[in-house]
């Protein structure tokens, strides 16, 4: 997102924020109604582009909001939609992204309640690995076909994977992307689920693949080295890959730490082809 958005957005969470601070608020049923808003804007592309018209008056989009959603959604997300709205986006589609991405922080924050927020994101992770390694599977959850009998059958899969298995928000978080990938992959979008899971804790995500598993020390020596990196608590997320010959790689976010025998391996290759 560019500056206006980004800023709309911060301010979107915020206002989330002081909503979940009230227990009488549902974050459940928020996390339904805020996504069922993102499917409605996802779907109407003019209807999107007039609430983020810089042109038009803010109060006049809200208004627009209030009449559109008010028997469809609870109150919650119709005040914070409607605030949205007033924001000023530097595209109509971070519109859609914004709300979306508050519908999963509100499910977060159901499970941070619940106590179980350690728990969905140790799902997401490790679910986001066993579609990484299986490409059947990935396809299955993936598929182009648009219709309403192929997108079914895609969001069932996936329930029958989780139910059972996994937290329920884990449930509903992974079946909303299935359902509604909007042009991401399956795997960045649960990678993206992930790293707002760590952020709502306060910290980032490190995905640190090794050829053997690391022993509680290891860890915890790694955690500690790249908490005083990075100014922030960093989880480790742990991947083992043989492939690897040895030591670890370290992956937060965009930004990738070498340290592997293959890396170097592969250095040296490129030094004597050069």
């Amino acid at each position: 997102m560019m500056g206006a958005s980004r800023e709309a957005l911060e301010a979107a969470r915020e206002r989330l924020d002081a909503l979940a601070d009230n227990t009488r608020v549902d974050p459940s049923a928020l996390a339904s109604d805020l996504a069922a808003v993102t499917a409605l804007l996802d779907r109407e592309t003019a209807l999107r582009r007039v609430l983020t018209d810089p042109a038009q008056p803010g109060q006049g989009k809200a208004d627009l909001v209030g009449r559109l959603l008010g028997d469809q959604v609870g109150g919650e997300a119709v005040d914070l939609v409607s605030g949205m709205v007033r924001s000023r986006w530097s595209a109509s589609r971070d519109l859609v992204d914004a709300v979306e991405q508050l519908a999963d922080t509100a499910d977060m924050i159901a499970a941070d309640r619940g106590g179980s927020l350690d728990s969905v994101e140790d799902e997401l992770f490790r679910f986001g690995r066993i579609v990484a390694t299986s490409p059947q599977l990935r396809a299955a959850l993936s598929g182009k076909d648009t219709a309403a009998a192929a997108v079914a059958a895609r969001t069932e899969l996936a329930r029958s994977l989780l139910r059972g298995r996994a937290d329920a928000v884990t449930e509903r978080l992974v079946v909303r992307l299935v359902e509604r990938p909007r042009g991401r992959s399956l795997d960045a979008g649960i990678e993206a689920l992930s790293t707002l899971a760590a952020a709502r804790r306060g910290r980032s995500v490190a995905v640190v693949t090794s050829a053997v598993p690391l022993g509680d020390r290891q860890r915890q020596r790694l955690g500690d080295a790249l908490s005083r990196i990075y100014g922030r608590e960093i989880q480790l997320n742990l991947d083992v890959d043989p492939g690897v010959l040895g030591g670890i790689t370290v992956r937060i976010g965009d930004e990738v730490i070498h340290g592997t025998i293959a890396d170097r391996l592969d250095e040296v290759n490129r030094r004597m082809a050069g």
